[in-house]
């Protein structure tokens, strides 16, 4: 792909202030080094010291409830139903893996071809969803080292971003199909969207174009 190269345009912009808990649709988002403001800034921690992870966030593989509200304090109780104690922390960015992610409507059309009905993006959790520009065919694999422009920041693919059985969660309701996964794993190497490191920080809004870009500085470090 050359430089200036259309990719898709975004549609829809998300931050999700408590890690793991409901999303936070955004007109515009400024991002910086550590993602868009107020991205997984606060994160719910597990107590219970007879639990495997405690010590550790509480995350939607825990609780199939978690993504459906946004108030930690509701989060809270919910767990506490099965016996869970959490404690709420505000000093992050708390991720798992990259600060920012991103999915092309492509690439969620082939996984709802494969389970057979819509699946809304937010099972996914990026940050951004994107529609493609016409004749864009390109994998999560092929995007990985792509330098792209949205807005006037610039953001480095690093890497496909690998699906859990949260995916399998309804966003309303929290019902599970096995099955979003399941076609996921087997068709798509597991994969749905793309992590990206923060190159040249800015403002992104709803309609930017997504472009190769024209003045891709060096690529940051990763290690």
């Amino acid at each position: 792909m050359t430089a200036g190269h259309p990719l898709g345009s975004v549609t829809h912009l998300w931050r999700y202030p408590v890690k793991s808990l409901a999303a936070e649709p955004l007109a515009r988002a400024d991002v910086g080094p550590e993602g868009i403001a107020g991205d997984r800034r606060a994160a719910l921690f597990l107590r219970s010291p007879d639990r495997p992870r405690s010590g550790k966030t509480y995350r939607g593989k825990e609780h199939n409830l978690l993504h459906t509200v946004a108030d930690p304090r509701r989060a809270v109780a919910l767990a506490g139903e099965r016996g869970a104690e959490l404690e709420y922390r505000d000093e992050g960015p708390y991720f798992d893996d990259a600060a920012f992610s991103l999915i092309f409507d492509t690439w969620l059309a082939e996984a709802e071809r494969l389970v057979g009905y819509a699946l809304d993006p937010l099972r996914y959790r990026a940050n951004a969803f994107a529609r493609a520009s016409a004749g864009f065919d390109l994998t999560e694999a092929e995007l990985v080292g792509s330098t792209i422009a949205i807005g006037d920041a610039r953001l480095l693919v690093t890497a496909p971003i690998g699906r859990c059985v949260t995916t399998t969660y309804d966003v309303a309701t929290g019902a599970s199909d096995p099955e979003v996964l399941r076609v996921v794993a087997r068709d798509r190497e597991n994969q749905m969207g793309v992590y990206c490191a923060i190159v040249v920080p800015g403002t992104l809004r709803l309609g930017d174009e997504i472009l190769i870009a024209r003045d891709a500085p060096p690529a940051p470090s990763l290690t």
